[in-house]
């Protein structure tokens, strides 16, 4: 147990893609397809799996920040909840207690975006399977993406174009914040001051200050991209209400 919470953690380091990170990813995309079977429940049953998710996030984020704290590693520097995915877990929660779509906007485009890439490609370091560092990860970024199907298919919420814009529209405008507030305080929160010391995606990328271009141009195109079945949806409907109103317009000329 010492070991499980342990700072310097000699279990084995993460392995990406490894035995351990593919099961975690399996289970991950087994839960979500059995939220699936709760569409048609009874809304005593759709509010308590809302509440067991938002519980088990806030749980697991205070965990984090204790674990944080207890090793020595608690800074405003880091800690913070400035990150994306770190906001998106508090406000995620509320969602699901809520209900608020204006939150669910966000979790469908920032969170499912976010913490995808999050998932496939975890900053683990030493902390591999089964170090508590290694399961709070992946239930953090997991329900974040299961909050946000969730909401999608049981509960039959759904983004729209202008919630695609506004999302991107605040994100911008909260990077412009978090910027100011990395240098007041001497932090790399969203890495939008500086690529991060440790190998990332970003390394691919130009230096600052073009690399942010790069990552708001993947963002719209990540965010389009999971609108693209609402589009299709939409204008399949909107295909066949024309189809029905012409049949019906050719059987009355006649």
């Amino acid at each position: 147990m010492t070991e499980f919470f342990s700072r310097d953690y000699n279990g084995g380091a993460f392995v990406f893609l490894g035995s351990s990170h593919l099961a975690a990813l399996t289970g991950l995309i087994v839960l979500n397809m059995y939220l699936f079977r709760f569409r048609d429940a009874d809304d005593s049953q759709k509010r308590s799996i809302r509440w067991t998710l938002a519980v088990i996030l806030w749980v697991n984020e205070i965990a984090w920040h204790y674990w944080n704290y207890m090793v020595g590693r608690w800074t405003i520097q880091t800690m913070l909840p400035l990150h994306l995915c770190s906001v998106l877990v508090w406000t995620g929660a509320l969602m699901l207690v809520t209900k608020n779509y204006s939150i669910y906007e966000f979790m469908y485009f920032a969170g499912i975006g976010g913490a995808i890439q999050a998932l496939l490609t975890p900053d683990l370091g030493i902390y591999g399977f089964p170090h508590f560092r290694f399961f709070q990860t992946f239930i953090s970024h997991g329900l974040i993406v299961t909050s946000a199907i969730y909401m999608t298919v049981v509960e039959r919420f759904r983004p729209t174009w202008k919630s695609l814009l506004r999302v991107s529209v605040w994100l911008i405008i909260y990077a412009v914040i978090v910027y100011f507030i990395n240098n007041a305080i001497g932090s790399n929160y969203l890495m939008i001051n500086e690529k991060p010391g440790t190998a990332s995606l970003l390394d691919l990328l130009p230096d600052w200050p073009i690399y942010i271009l790069y990552m708001v141009g993947i963002g719209f195109i990540t965010f389009v991209l999971l609108y693209l079945p609402f589009a299709y949806k939409d204008w399949w409907t909107k295909r066949e209400l024309n189809r029905d109103n012409t049949s019906r317009l050719e059987s009355i000329s006649k």
